[in-house]
Formats: structure tokens, sequence, C-alpha cells
């Protein structure tokens, strides 16, 4: 039995990138959870701590993995892998 992938995206009000993978995330109609960072040095700080030290937004996590930022996703997405992987992490 699968059970749904966790989306999480930290991201900031200002950024241009930030938008392009909410707005892929919503054309493919997958549910995530939006952590604001901006004017929150803990939350930043939580977010990097939790990307391996990358400090820019975005950053996606699928469940507990980590992904990475706009790019990364656009990529998965681009080179077919984005399904694959929210399916493989669905059945763990």
């Amino acid at each position: 039995m699968s059970t749904p992938v966790e989306i999480t995206i930290y991201t900031t009000s200002t950024c241009p990138y930030c938008r392009a993978a909410k707005d892929l995330l919503k054309k493919k109609n997958l549910a995530f959870n939006e952590i604001s960072v901006d004017g929150d040095p803990d939350g930043r700080q939580k977010m990097t701590e939790r990307a391996n030290g990358r400090t820019t937004v975005p950053q996606i996590f699928f469940n507990e993995t980590h992904i990475g930022g706009c790019d990364d996703l656009q990529e998965l997405h681009w080179g077919g892998k984005l399904d694959l992987l929210l399916a493989d992490l669905a059945e763990r």
C-alpha cells in the first residue's frame, strides 16, 4: 500500500525560483507544505541544517529526502524521473 509523499518547500516571498518550483508542483497536482523563512533566522537555520548546508531558497524535500532547489526539481521533471521518485517514495 502506498502512502502519500509529504512535500516540504522552504521559500521566501520575493524569490522567483520559489514561485517556479511551487508552480511546477501545482501543475502536477502535488500538495506541499510551504515554510516561509522570510525574516525567520531560526527557520532558515533549520532549513540549512536539513539541506546539508545549502542556504539558498527554495529547498525542497520529499518526506526526509532532500531534492534540492528549483533547478534540481525541474531537472527531475524534465528528465522523466520526478514521477518515478514520487512512486518509489510512496512505496517505502
